[in-house]
């Protein structure tokens, strides 16, 4: 049976089949993670320093305003001629009466008085002052996320990643401008929907990923789709920060790794140095998998904010009404400087990346993954394989 993937010892080349079908030189993916609605997660100069070292970097775009993802995709243009790819959430969600969010604290006091009084009081609890909507408040309806992806349509992305939701009016669509694919899967009953739909990658995310995720390992996760799916190709994600991540997502049958929480404190990424410092000093134990940041279950930094969730007894609200709510504590907190409050979205990853990983530039994260994979490959090779 040929070997799926070349590698070259002096060279530290590391090639897959998602290579050719993407346009990419190495399999590695910045994930485009999309927490926060000025998109400084995925800044168009991480973006394009991720593609033009040869991988593929994706905008994180689900919480961004839709004229916001066109200037992003633009300002990546101007960055790089590369492949590159956007991220969206299509989820299940509940739709306002109004997108406003003093209207949908409204509709809070309204179908979710606990949710509400709770709310009210932990902010002055936390020592902060409510605040008028921002320029970063907005509510992510069913309409709003349309204007998302007719943006990325009409700017003819390369890669079109979808993150959470169902794929099958989007697919159609984007083949017919020539956009490649990819959908997260968090179970085989996903990737096999996905697949079935017509999605050219299935990314199939372990419980270990940052962000949105589901309840099973990478390590069954990964060959049970590999196997429902293929010829289908599939990428690992999930606790992957290294060439020895990567060595280990190509044995399990993947051809290629996606990878969130080590870009996080890249040089290139804009998120604040508060988050970055709870990446860096947090264990894997610091990131847990609760509702309570937009009513689907993600894992990000065990905050104060969120362990007062945690602790309160109520269960999550549906999108979007918990992550109005949150936004509501986030602008107290940023009003008052006091983001330590607040949470990063992140894998349990973290606990592998130290201070001396901080502030590293992105093409030197992406070699750095390539040459140690190849070099782990090659040992393998050598130390086990009969000639």
């Amino acid at each position: 049976m040929p070997c799926p993937y070349l590698i070259g010892k002096e060279l530290k080349m590391l090639r897959t089949p998602l290579c050719d079908l993407l346009g990419i030189q190495v399999p590695i993916i910045q994930a485009g993670m999309g927490w926060d609605k000025e998109g400084m997660t995925t800044p168009p100069a991480l973006v394009a320093a991720v593609s033009n070292a040869g991988g593929l970097g994706c905008i994180g775009g689900s919480s961004i305003r839709p004229e916001v993802i066109r200037e992003r995709i633009r300002a990546v243009r101007q960055l790089t001629d590369k492949p590159f790819g956007v991220d969206i959430t299509l989820p299940k969600m509940e739709d306002v009466k109004v997108p406003d969010p003093d209207e949908v604290h409204k509709e809070i006091e309204e179908k979710f008085p606990q949710h509400a009084k709770f709310t009210d009081e932990l902010i002055p609890k936390l020592g902060l002052t409510p605040q008028p909507p921002d320029r970063k408040s907005w509510v992510k309806t069913p309409a709003a996320t349309r204007e998302q992806l007719k943006v990325i349509l009409e700017e003819n992305v390369p890669i079109l990643i979808i993150g959470l939701g169902d794929t099958a009016e989007v697919v159609p669509l984007a083949h017919e401008r020539g956009i490649k694919v990819m959908a997260l899967a968090g179970a085989v009953k996903h990737a096999l929907s996905h697949a079935r739909k017509g999605a050219d990658v299935i990314i199939a995310q372990g419980y270990e990923a940052g962000g949105h995720t589901g309840t099973i390992g990478n390590f069954p996760l990964i060959p049970q789709i590999v196997d429902a799916v293929k010829p289908k190709p599939v990428v690992a994600a999930g606790g992957i920060s290294d060439g020895r991540g990567v060595a280990a997502a190509l044995a399990l049958g993947a051809v290629g790794v996606w990878c969130g929480t080590t870009f996080l404190v890249s040089k290139e990424c804009g998120i604040n140095p508060v988050y970055k410092k709870q990446i860096l000093s947090g264990s894997s134990e610091d990131f847990v998998r609760t509702a309570y940041t937009s009513g689907h279950y993600a894992r990000h930094y065990r905050s104060p904010v969120i362990k007062a969730w945690m602790d309160s007894g109520l269960d999550a609200m549906p999108t979007p009404y918990q992550g109005n709510a949150m936004d509501e504590i986030r602008r107290a907190a940023e009003a008052a400087d006091r983001v330590d409050l607040l949470h990063v979205p992140g894998g349990q990853v973290a606990g592998m990346l130290t201070e001396e990983k901080s502030a590293r530039p992105a093409k030197e994260i992406v070699e750095r993954m390539v040459s140690e994979a190849a070099e782990i490959l090659n040992n393998i090779r050598s130390r086990y394989v009969g000639a």
